[in-house]
């Protein structure tokens, strides 16, 4: 092995190009040279480590040393192991990597396998743990049988493969790996808050257990129209979901929605809404355990907090801190912050969901009695403050949202066909009870659903409540509101939230991939399969070569915008995927009595 002290440098990349790898407690972003731009540890809300995507310091990178290359990568199919790909001039390097799976909420296990093949390989490999995004170096380096060990603030770390690293001027240690052909090194990077006592990971058995445990979590997602892409996107919502249940909404702070427009905000949290949204995905699949995890954390925080439930909460069920600008430079087009400001509001919404949730698992035979005793404080919720001005979906300002009494209405209904007798009757009539104030008060005169009282403007969350039952596939407003937000709302099929003034679409902000996945679902419900499957083609492909989606889709550019990886979107695509597998006309099933087809109905992936 030989050393070399000049570490490349690695800006950050547009973010089609990153991959994540994650293991429930924990997520990094890996970008196509083998750097990992992201980082925070020991939990999704720590400080970051890692922090090159907004211009802070911190590196771990496994990059070759010549720069002819061309750069690709894969996951392990079912799984967040991700495989970067280097083509060089003569011979391929390549380097698997993961953490640990499943995760500790203690203590980090980052593993990366380097391979050369075809030829002899020559690999910079780079370590320089910065805690606190950036700010505290490493410290009290030591080397014991050829394991490095040190601090950086509260931070430990210890470091196996690399026992002749060096340490560069400007900090961190970095070497040469020559690698024969057909050889391979393991890299093992642990952390942690506390002291790194016991045995060193044997890379062998780390790597075994995780590609075990990956095989056993993850279902095959045979019965949908994109079996591939739905196991993956069923991969990412495991390695976002914490051992408590909670899923955070993406791994990333910051990233923004549009260039220079303070759109830009720490999703690093577990929204309830969002949660619900992947419970009742997974519920489209069947009874597999995410749908367990959602209705496990979303029914502690309802009945600890009833209707002071927040919107979003750290996966340990802690409050989310308030925002605050970091000393970073940011990705380009948007200034670096953590914490959210969606803390304080209230989301009637979020109860609304929480009820079809609740009716997801009951289809599923899953319901617990505390799982009861949550629904019954969602009702009681809904009974008090449905006439009360919240932000709604969009964490607006408080308004009478029609979206949000009307998934309310879907929650109440759907919940109450599965609870016949007296409570059902109840149920039933507070949602009628919702459905004729929303009627008379946020009807648009075209006979569609408009925003509400005061905004007559038209709004793709208004697609949901038909998706959810609130009422008919085949009711007026529910034609009327499809045809106008495919009128007002769509380009090159893709779909936008809102009209947000008299600019084009794209001027405003990028199109909204969860709103893609919602048109093609309302198509289908239609019994527009055609079209529905358009849409969905159209939408899945919205993503990078990892297969990863954003919040948002910027349709010009091609370029995903928003943080990374955005959940609920990967569980829209899930649902989708199901639900556009079901033999005959969708109008005539209930939400939920799904019928899935086999192969001769499922159309080949397209790559």
């Amino acid at each position: 092995m030989a050393d070399e002290s000049n570490a490349p440098q690695h800006p950050p990349e547009v973010l089609r190009n990153y991959a994540l790898v994650a293991d429930g407690e924990r997520g990094a972003l890996i970008g196509p040279d083998g750097d990992v731009a992201w980082m925070c540890a020991p939990r999704w809300d720590s400080d970051a480590v890692f922090s090159g995507l907004l211009g802070g310091a911190g590196a771990f990178s496994v990059c070759p040393v010549d720069r002819g290359f061309v750069a690709s990568g894969w996951y392990l199919e079912g799984s967040l192991v991700w495989r970067s790909r280097w083509q060089m001039d003569v011979g391929v390097i390549e380097c698997d990597s993961t953490l640990a799976f499943p995760g500790s909420g203690e203590r980090v296990v980052f593993l990366r396998r380097i391979r050369a093949i075809g030829a002899p390989a020559r690999v910079r490999i780079t370590l320089d743990v910065r805690a606190g995004f950036g700010r505290h170096a490493m410290t009290g380096l030591s080397t014991r049988d050829g394991v490095r060990t040190g601090r950086s603030g509260q931070v430990h770390f210890r470091y196996t493969g690399a026992p002749t690293a060096r340490r560069r001027p400007e900090g961190g240690l970095v070497q040469v790996l020559e690698l024969e052909a057909g050889q391979e090194h393991d890299l093992v990077l642990e952390l942690s808050e506390g002291e790194l006592d016991g045995p060193v990971p044997d890379a062998d058995t780390a790597w075994a257990g995780s590609l075990h445990a990956w095989r056993q979590e993850v279902p095959s997602m045979d019965h949908t129209v994109a079996p591939r892409d739905a196991r993956q996107s069923y991969a990412v919502l495991r390695g976002m979901t914490s051992a408590s249940g909670a899923m955070v909404a993406a791994a990333t702070t910051s990233l923004p929605e549009h260039v220079n427009q303070q759109r830009n905000y720490d999703y690093r949290y577990a929204w309830v809404r969002d949660q619900c949204f992947a419970g009742q995905a997974v519920a489209a699949c069947g009874p597999y355990p995410l749908l367990d995890s959602a209705l496990r954390f979303i029914s502690a925080r309802i009945l600890a907090d009833g209707e002071e439930l927040r919107p979003a909460y750290t996966v340990a069920g802690d409050d989310v801190p308030d925002e605050q600008d970091l000393d970073l430079p940011g990705y380009p087009g948007a200034p670096a912050r953590i914490g959210n400001h969606a803390n304080r509001q209230h989301q009637l919404d979020a109860f609304g969901e929480a009820l079809l949730l609740y009716a997801a698992g009951a289809r599923h035979q899953r319901l617990q009695p505390e799982h009861w005793e949550a629904v019954e404080v969602c009702i009681r919720v809904v009974e008090k403050r449905w006439r009360l001005p919240e932000a709604g979906i969009w964490e607006l300002e408080d308004r009478d949202w029609t979206h949000s009494k009307l998934i309310c209405v879907a929650g109440l209904r759907t919940l109450a066909s599965h609870v016949p007798g007296p409570e059902a009757a109840r149920w039933i009539a507070l949602a009628e009870e919702i459905m004729a104030e929303v009627s008379a008060t946020s009807l648009h005169p075209s006979g569609r659903w408009q925003r509400n009282p005061e905004d007559p403007r038209v709004d793709a969350s208004l697609l949901r409540p038909a998706l959810r039952g609130a009422v008919s596939p085949a009711d007026p407003r529910t034609v009327a509101t499809l045809q106008a937000v495919r009128e007002e709302l769509t380009e090159q099929g893709y779909l936008y939230r809102f009209r947000h003034d008299e600019r084009e679409l794209s001027r405003s902000e990028g199109a909204f991939l969860l709103c893609g996945f919602d048109m093609a679902l309302a198509l289908a419900q239609q019994g527009d399969r055609t079209e529905a499957m358009r849409w969905f083609e159209r939408n899945r492909c919205a993503c990078g070569s990892p297969g990863l989606f954003t919040e948002e889709y910027g349709v010009q550019e091609r370029q995903l915008r928003g943080n990374l990886p955005q959940a609920f979107v990967h569980a829209a695509m899930l649902e989708a995927a199901a639900t556009l597998a079901v033999d005959g006309d969708s109008t005539d099933n209930a939400p939920g009595s799904r019928t899935l087809s086999g192969p001769r109905q499922r159309l080949e992936e397209t790559g």
